[in-house]
């Protein structure tokens, strides 16, 4: 009891001693340090505010910052996806445009080719004449001039071939007896190619092409190495080839060390670490090019000059008339002088044959332009001339009798060679209208080359050129074309081979394109004066309207 007194006692004092009221003196500083620590409190709370205005501002900024950068990382990858989805339908495009080009080349079947309208992007500036409206000669026209003035030439061939043939018959064997069997090279019969065997020789005078294919003594040969067989040939030498004298049944010069199986500690005198040969001085004796065991064209030029010199001097007194040299950069450019001041060309250009097939090798064309020249003396063209008379002559049997394909190409070659006088040559040559013709006969049905359908043959055959001259694309007729029936034996390298463009030429020269179109279609234009000048005794009946001509 007396304890809980005590207690209450005790609260009471204590509640009294800290009442304010009965001792103010002692809590007068309170109210000051409050204010004191409020105003701090306040400063402190006004530097927080101040921080975080600052911190929101950064925050701000920074949010800024990468929304702008994941802007231009999102616009960043919507221009690749859409360059990256432009890259590939511009490639499923060219896909496409390729597999339509290769169907069209390969695979479209058509009783004609297609006449273009004309690409004037390509034509402008040449400074050509349309076509459209031109006047061609009507078929009674055109057969009244080849019979007037073609079919006379070709019967006049026949007298010439065989003058020509006995004469080199006499020449060649001259030469024979002149050569050393041992060491000089032997010169086999002649092959007769060109117009004048395949009967459609138009210019004047009549000028017979024979080959003369020779063979190196014994016991060397030659081994061709054709353009095909490497793929390192540059686009302009397709076509061309070397010509490699080695030993018969041997390695170049005769070595057997690839033959044989040498020890270690032996060593093949003529090889060398990269096992080349060494070329030895009867090389040049072989008509090979210095340090080269390679066929040398222009050795074999001089070479056989210098023999068909010694063969006529042989045979010079039997004859009553000369035997000249009328090219001196052709090996086998000859002119016959008679006395009565007429002469009569021919060429013997000398060969080298391709294996067992019928393709030869040659050394120099008669009459070759100056933008076609040969790059390396040891390059030798590739001549498809017998296989192209045997074409021929096979597809004419298959034709109705009196066919109009020659005489498509006869007047073709003769509008050419007036136009050529008129304006000078351009880059489109006989060769040229013999291949298109070649073409169009795979193209063409056999009914279509009556007689009486000369002149829309002709018609065809001057569209298909110009088709070609607007491409700048003339592919060869056997190189690598697969339409060529096998029955015609051609080498199987030659037929896988890649097509050749025979308008190759133009893509690199300019001018000479400019001049060849221009050329073409001046022809065209002069066509129907220069028929109608050489046909002037037309019978009246015969004297039909002409035809337009279809824009070719």
């Amino acid at each position: 009891m007396a304890m809980g007194l005590f207690r209450v006692c005790l609260v009471v004092v204590t509640a009294i001693i800290n009442h304010p009221l009965l001792f103010p003196r002692e809590n007068a500083t309170v109210p000051e340090n409050e204010e004191e620590i409020i105003r701090k409190m306040q400063e402190h709370q006004e530097k927080l505010q101040l921080e975080q205005l600052r911190l929101e501002e950064e925050v701000a900024r920074l949010a800024a910052e990468k929304e702008a950068l994941e802007r231009v990382a999102e616009e960043g990858k919507q221009q690749n996806e859409a360059r990256a989805a432009w890259d590939l339908w511009s490639t499923l495009c060219m896909i496409l445009f390729l597999i339509i080009e290769v169907w069209r080349q390969d695979h479209q079947d058509g009783p004609s080719p297609e006449c273009p309208g004309g690409d004037e992007d390509e034509l402008h500036g040449l400074g050509s004449t349309p076509l459209r409206g031109l006047t061609l000669p009507d078929k009674a026209t055109l057969s009244h001039f080849y019979e007037r003035c073609i079919r006379g030439v070709t019967a006049d061939t026949a007298r010439t071939r065989e003058f020509i043939e006995g004469f080199v018959d006499d020449l060649l064997e001259a030469l024979r007896s002149l050569c050393n069997r041992d060491t000089d090279m032997e010169v086999e019969d002649f092959i007769g190619v060109d117009s004048m065997y395949e009967n459609w020789q138009v210019d004047r005078p009549l000028l017979c092409d024979l080959f003369v294919p020779f063979t190196p003594p014994e016991p060397y040969r030659f081994h061709p190495e054709l353009w095909c067989s490497s793929r390192s040939v540059p686009l302009h030498r397709q076509g061309y080839g070397k010509i490699k004298v080695v030993q018969a049944d041997a390695d170049a010069l005769g070595c057997v060390c690839g033959k044989t199986k040498l020890g270690e500690d032996m060593l093949c005198l003529l090889h060398s670490k990269n096992n080349t040969v060494q070329p030895s001085g009867k090389m040049e004796d072989l008509l090979c090019s210095r340090d080269s065991l390679h066929l040398d064209t222009m050795q074999v030029m001089k070479w056989f000059q210098t023999a068909l010199t010694r063969a006529w001097h042989r045979i010079a007194h039997k004859y009553d008339f000369d035997l000249a040299f009328s090219q001196l950069d052709s090996p086998g450019s000859l002119k016959i002088k008679f006395r009565s001041g007429k002469f009569m060309p021919f060429n013997l250009i000398p060969v080298i044959q391709c294996d067992d097939s019928d393709l030869y090798f040659v050394s120099h064309l008669p009459r070759e332009p100056s933008w076609e020249t040969m790059d390396s003396s040891t390059d030798w063209l590739l001549s498809f001339a017998v296989y192209e008379r045997h074409f021929l002559r096979v597809t004419s049997k298959a034709l109705p009798e009196g066919s109009c394909h020659l005489s498509c190409l006869q007047i073709a070659s003769f509008l050419l060679s007036k136009q050529s006088r008129l304006t000078g040559p351009s880059g489109l040559s006989t060769y040229h209208l013999k291949t298109a013709l070649l073409h169009l006969l795979l193209l063409r049905r056999a009914t279509d080359w009556k007689a009486g359908q000369l002149n829309a043959r002709l018609h065809d055959l001057l569209c298909f050129l110009e088709k070609s001259l607007l491409e700048k694309k003339l592919h060869h007729f056997f190189i690598g074309n697969r339409k060529v029936p096998e029955t015609m034996g051609l080498p199987e390298a030659v037929r896988r081979a890649e097509p050749l463009n025979l308008f190759r030429t133009f893509v690199l020269h300019r001018s000479l394109y400019r001049k060849t179109v221009d050329s073409f279609y001046e022809m065209l234009k002069n066509a129907p004066a220069l028929v109608s000048e050489y046909s002037l005794h037309v019978p009246v009946d015969h004297a039909s309207l002409p035809q337009k001509a279809v824009i070719l």
